[in-house]
């Protein structure tokens, strides 16, 4: 009653007329009650940490805020708020009636419009964080009568402790460069650099005074006049007895001690930063990120990081050489490891481990050997395909597709293993065919490959209709490491949520796409690659197994490998897909065993820091048949050749002689990882754009405009 009273003294003088009385009734009544409001959130900042706990970042927002537990903020911060902003807080009922009488009288006189002052701290919370949209267009009289009610009732509901420290977690203290920082937590840090518990009285005291015109006397902008306010509010304390008159000279005669600081914007892995961001949108929903207070820790390991790197220079370091990513898997879980960049973030924002969708080059033809193995239980020693220029028409239905080597040499009548590890494209065009072209994708898709794939008979040798990140082929053969299991790649093991819940995001469940048997049957195919084959550079003595990618053009190069423990991809190309790499820092042509292997070599040797472990054997070895083909029967024979086996591995020796092109034996890398032998990458040439073949580098014209029914619509592989 006493409320009502006192603004209808107020509006008697405003306004002149006995029906005043009613209508401050009917005001109030209108109003809802505090019992049915909600506090608005003010949003919260989220902190990122490593897989060690340690700090990597703040994820990106203008408004800063932090909630400071009550224990942690000052006593002296109170005071001086409470001296500076509402001296009469303690003693009032939330409405400082003889202010707001003060204030209406003030209104009256200066020809009316807007009421300005009377707001104690309780009205100021309930302005700030209650009273609906609505009624903050208008800061006239009936604003005023809304928020005296709300803060008259929220005195009631709560203590002055409670209001007063969410007051602090909540009031705008000011902006610098573009950040604008909501309650004591983040002003403290904003300006001094400093958790607001190791604040000093002179620091608090400038806290103190910054909300009632945060941008006129924030201290980087107007020193002057923010030492004039702290001398205020120092005096204010003095007033109000909280502090004696030589500590408010003392605090007056210190400096100001702000520092500007990266707190909210240091970085240390921004592009895992943003990355972070998008998949707990997907994960959580854009408003919960968007109100923030999150505790994110993800699964990137900092010391993988800075070896992704230093290998990356090792081998890329001369002004004009291409750009790289790496990115690793651990395949027992999907946690995704590290993913690093060539670039900084100050020199492109553009992340090449997750979203450059490149071209794979022949690494893509691990799916079609995964597809052989597993859909048709194919034997890739027993199953023979003739290495043969495949010209134009050889495909029913794909009149434009030809498929031949650069040399023009071929292996003639090979087996599936000895094709992957020289890299064939002529032997794996057919095995695509025969396969299906389906099976292929569908295969793909169930390791890891999210890309779109449209059946084009090109994809097995990197003609791909969108192309496909270093994350998604990371993950792809982490499949084939771990033996068969698909995880879904994760980089965030568990989020806090601003409530306290804890979300585990770090052990997503995994999917079985073939069997360790089946697994291990083609680990022992992809170790000749290494040992053997087209990545000898990758070699770093350890067991391990893998693939390099070309594309035509030498636009793209890749080496996708594992071991056990870790799976990782290398891609290394220039920004702009059609750019070649035709003889970087001397060493010829782009191919993935010269210029991705050695930087997977250099990675993995540091990453496994000594662990040189081989791939378990499954109890049940996986048997196997020859392949003849389920669609296009360009498999050779098969019952004629028939295979013996020594080693689980090798690639046996026939019993019956083969006719062949005597293919060139393989040697190894020399210094840089450059080979000595072009015969075992046997780049492709591709057609002109919109023939049906693609140009090569991902910039043919999707879907093929040429004449007949186009094979593909990016870069096939180069053999290598």
């Amino acid at each position: 009653m006493a409320l009502l009273v006192t603004v209808l003294s107020v509006s008697l003088l405003a306004i002149g007329v006995l029906s005043a009385v009613g209508w401050v009734v009917s005001v109030a009544d209108s109003a809802p009650n505090i019992s049915q409001l909600h506090a608005r959130d003010q949003g919260q900042v989220s902190e990122v940490f490593s897989a060690n706990g340690k700090p990597l970042g703040f994820l990106k927002s203008t408004v800063l805020r932090t909630v400071v537990p009550s224990s942690e903020i000052p006593n002296t911060l109170r005071q001086a708020t409470v001296a500076i902003e509402d001296r009469r807080f303690y003693q009032h009922g939330g409405v400082d009636y003889y202010a707001i009488l003060r204030a209406g009288l003030r209104d009256l006189f200066n020809g009316g419009g807007s009421i300005q002052g009377g707001s104690t701290l309780t009205m100021q919370l309930v302005r700030n964080t209650y009273i609906p949209g609505r009624y903050l267009k208008h800061r006239d009289l009936r604003y005023k009568i809304i928020d005296a009610k709300l803060a008259e009732q929220l005195e009631k509901a709560h203590s002055r402790s409670w209001i007063l420290d969410h007051y602090l977690n909540d009031v705008p203290y000011g902006t610098v460069l573009g950040q604008n920082a909501y309650g004591v937590g983040a002003a403290s840090q904003l300006f001094f650099n400093k958790p607001v518990s190791q604040l000093n009285l002179a620091q608090v005291a400038l806290l103190a005074g910054l909300p009632q015109a945060p941008t006129s006397f924030n201290p980087f902008l107007h020193p002057v006049d923010a030492r004039g306010r702290r001398q205020e509010v120092l005096q204010a304390m003095v007033t109000s007895g909280y502090i004696s008159q030589t500590q408010a000279d003392a605090a007056n005669a210190e400096p100001l001690q702000v520092q500007q600081n990266d707190h909210f914007t240091q970085r240390h892995e921004p592009y895992v930063l943003d990355y972070v961001q998008q998949t707990l949108v997907q994960q959580l929903g854009k408003r919960v990120v968007d109100r923030g207070g999150l505790k994110i820790y993800t699964t990137i390991n900092p010391v993988y990081e800075q070896e992704a790197r230093a290998s990356i220079l090792s081998e890329l370091s001369q002004p004009g050489d291409p750009a790289a990513a790496v990115v690793t898997v651990n395949p027992a879980n999907g946690n995704i490891l590290a993913m690093a960049n060539s670039t900084t973030y100050q020199q492109s924002q553009f992340d090449y481990a997750t979203q450059a969708n490149r071209q794979t080059g022949s690494a893509f033809k691990v799916f079609a050997l995964m597809a052989l193995i597993h859909d048709y239980q194919g034997n890739p020693n027993t199953t023979y395909y003739t290495s043969k220029q495949l010209v134009p028409g050889w495909l029913p239905g794909y009149p434009t597709y030809g498929v031949e080597t650069s040399e023009h040499t071929y292996q003639g009548t090979i087996n599936i293993t000895k094709a992957t590890v020289l890299s064939d494209n002529t032997v794996f065009a057919q095995l695509a065919a025969d396969i299906g072209f389906k099976k292929l994708d569908a295969m793909a898709h169930a390791m890891g490959i999210t890309s779109p794939l449209q059946g084009n008979p090109s994809e097995v040798i990197g003609g791909l209709y969108k192309g496909v990140s270093a994350l998604q082929m990371a993950d792809a053969y982490a499949t084939v490491a771990n033996g068969g299991y698909h995880y879904p790649a994760t980089v965030i093991s568990k989020v806090i949520l601003a409530n306290g819940t804890v979300v585990n995001l770090g052990s997503p469940q995994p999917t079985q796409v073939f069997t360790p048997a089946e697994a291990y049957a083609a680990i022992q195919v992809l170790k000749g690659v290494i040992t053997s084959g087209t990545g000898t550079a990758a070699n770093y003595g350890c067991p391990a197994a893998g693939k390099t990618g070309t594309t035509s053009n030498y636009t793209d190069a890749w080496f996708v490998g594992f071991t056990p423990q870790l799976s990782t991809a290398v891609w290394v190309g220039y920004p702009t897909e059609t750019t070649s790499m035709n003889d970087v820092n001397g060493l010829g042509p782009g191919f993935g065993g010269t210029l991705a292997a050695p930087i997977w070599h250099t990675y993995m040797r540091e990453a496994e820091a000594g662990y040189c472990g081989d791939f378990t054997a499954p109890t049940t070895q996986f048997v196997g048949k020859p392949f003849y083909g389920a669609a296009y029967h360009y498999a050779v024979g098969g019952s004629q050749y028939q295979y013996t086996y020594t080693v689980p591995g090798t690639h046996g020796t026939p019993t019956l002689p083969i006719t062949t092109t005597t293919p060139a034996t393989p040697t190894t890398p020399t210094t840089g990882g450059q080979y000595t032998n072009p015969q075992l990458y046997n780049p492709t040439p591709q057609p002109p754009t919109g023939n049906g073949n693609g140009n090569g580098n991902g910039n043919g014209t999707v879907p093929p405009t040429g004449t007949g029914t186009g094979a593909g619509s990016g870069g096939a592989g180069a053999g290598g």
